[in-house]
């Protein structure tokens, strides 16, 4: 009776954390355009809000020795942060926020319950389903309500291009000869508002189905497929089409697969990309192979300077570049310790979990290939992380055994 009482509380605040995460982008874009022009120092302060508040929940809960991985990862990238800053003479703390991320909803992912999890995802797939459907069906509309480009411009200082007229954001539009479903005119955002996010979020429920199919009902089945579904049909990622492909098999076969695999996984993933290069050397366009071609000339390209983090300056040009940027901007040893914690702190013990740790180390390192630091934006790297960080306590559930004792030895009811 504990146990069922455990996984079926709703832990609020962390819902309410979550939901904001997935959110507070189209709040911003609507307050933008609507009501008062904003700035970057908004959407720093709304981020900001959300850390704090994770923190301050972690921090009431106590900290235990099980959390002592995420801790330590944010403690070396403390350092790391500080040795580059002052090596630099910039001061450079985007990796830390990156890491602070998955900490901050790791952490209280590993306090949530079952049903707060569950209802992050039904709230968050049910919006981004909502908007999606808008989008397709009345891009002006859609518009009207957000004005993607102004927002974009204003927040994150990117000019409307001057052959975008839409009103969308200008990567939104893609070009002739990108691969499309060809449903809509353009690639769909949803209410992330640009579409790298809309194509990750996808990514984040197929590991949600892949890590919890079997405790969900028919409705939340039919809500994440359906919000799956049409974001491949509708976003043009061809990245993610080929991870929710590979996730269909997987579900079979990832949990006869020793969660270690992971340890060659990204080591795998970058030696196919040699291969790939090497066989079309000068594909460096904007399709799988090309953006594949460009990682690995950035790659080869790497000198001793950029390898021990004395090269910040340029890491603004390796935003598409996931294992490049790592490596600038938190030297080579920073990409080691960051493979090390994709690959060991996910829960590998029930066959759930083995779905959810290999799915999410093929997810980041698939996704560092062709992309840079998407991965670690909170619209999408909140959700995840609630999820990894629940995943990995799942069949011990932390509020069960930190409650207080009668007399008698029972537990506590809270």
């Amino acid at each position: 009776m504990k146990s069922l009482t455990d996984k079926q509380r709703i832990d609020y605040p962390i819902l309410a954390i979550t939901l904001f995460s997935v959110l507070y982008n189209c709040i911003l874009a609507y307050i933008n355009h609507n009501i008062t022009p904003l700035s970057v120092s908004h959407v720093v302060l709304c981020e900001g809000l959300m850390m704090l508040s994770s923190v301050a929940y972690l921090l009431k809960r106590g900290i235990y020795e099980e959390d002592l991985p995420i801790f330590l990862y944010l403690i070396f990238t403390l350092i790391i942060t500080i040795y580059i800053t002052v090596l630099n003479h910039v001061p450079f703390i985007d990796q830390f926020r990156n890491v602070l991320i998955i900490v901050c909803f790791a952490g209280i992912g590993s306090w949530a319950s079952e049903r707060t999890v569950r209802l992050a995802f039904r709230i968050g797939c049910f919006f981004v389903l909502l908007f999606l459907i808008c989008e397709i069906v009345s891009t002006p509309f859609y518009v009207s309500l957000f004005h993607p480009g102004e927002y974009f411009e204003n927040t994150r200082g990117i000019k409307q291009a001057s052959f975008n007229n839409t009103g969308l954001f200008a990567n939104a539009l893609g070009f002739e000869g990108r691969f499309s479903f060809g449903l809509i005119d353009h690639r769909s955002s949803s209410l992330f508002l640009e579409q790298v996010s809309l194509a990750n979020f996808c990514g984040v429920v197929v590991i949600y189905l892949m890590s919890l199919w079997t405790k969900l009902g028919i409705v939340e089945k039919t809500l994440c497929i359906s919000t799956v579904l049409l974001i491949l049909l509708t976003n043009d990622t061809r990245t993610m089409l080929i991870f929710s492909c590979t996730c269909v098999v997987g579900y079979f076969v990832f949990p006869k697969i020793p969660k270690a695999f992971d340890l060659i996984l990204m080591p795998l993933i970058i030696l196919i990309g040699f291969f790939v290069h090497f066989m079309k050397p000068e594909e460096v366009g904007d399709n799988f192979t090309g953006r594949v071609g460009v990682t690995i000339k950035k790659m080869l390209d790497l000198d001793f300077q950029a390898i021990i983090g004395l090269d910040i300056t340029r890491i603004g040009e390796f935003a598409d570049s996931g294992y490049v940027y790592l490596i600038y901007g938190s030297t080579i040893l920073g990409l080691i310790v960051f493979w090390l914690f994709i690959c060991l702190y996910p829960a590998g013990n029930t066959a759930a979990q083995r779905r959810c740790a290999h799915s999410l180390s093929l997810f980041i390192f698939l996704n560092m290939m062709i992309g840079g630091t998407a991965i670690f934006s909170i619209k999408i790297a909140g959700l995840l992380w609630l999820l990894i960080g629940y995943m990995r306590v799942s069949e011990k559930p932390r509020t069960a055994r930190t409650q207080p004792a009668n007399v008698d030895g029972s537990r506590v009811p809270g």
